[in-house]
């Protein structure tokens, strides 16, 4: 019997590939919307990240959420991010 493939991701912060259930889905909406996405099967344009604040720091400076989302995201988007993944860590 086959083993069943598991899907990798790569964080947007650290650069570590995952496997896509331990990631946590950041998506820019057709509204041009940043959300986080628990499920993974919203639409939109996604980019992964690990679930530690370290991790969104690390994108923040890199600017990798920015080039991943093709998008400039304002300070106070980052700061919705960082309030839901503490929520999420609990």
């Amino acid at each position: 019997m086959a083993n069943k493939k598991i899907p990798m991701r790569q964080c947007v912060g650290c650069n570590e590939m995952r496997s896509k259930r331990e990631m946590i889905r950041v998506l820019k909406t057709t509204e041009e919307e940043i959300v986080l996405d628990t499920t993974g099967k919203k639409n939109g344009r996604g980019a992964y990240i690990c679930p530690s604040s370290e991790c969104l720091e690390r994108a923040k400076k890199s600017k990798g959420l920015e080039r991943s989302l093709k998008m400039a995201i304002p300070q106070e988007i980052y700061e919705k991010l960082r309030e839901e993944m503490e929520r999420i860590e609990k």
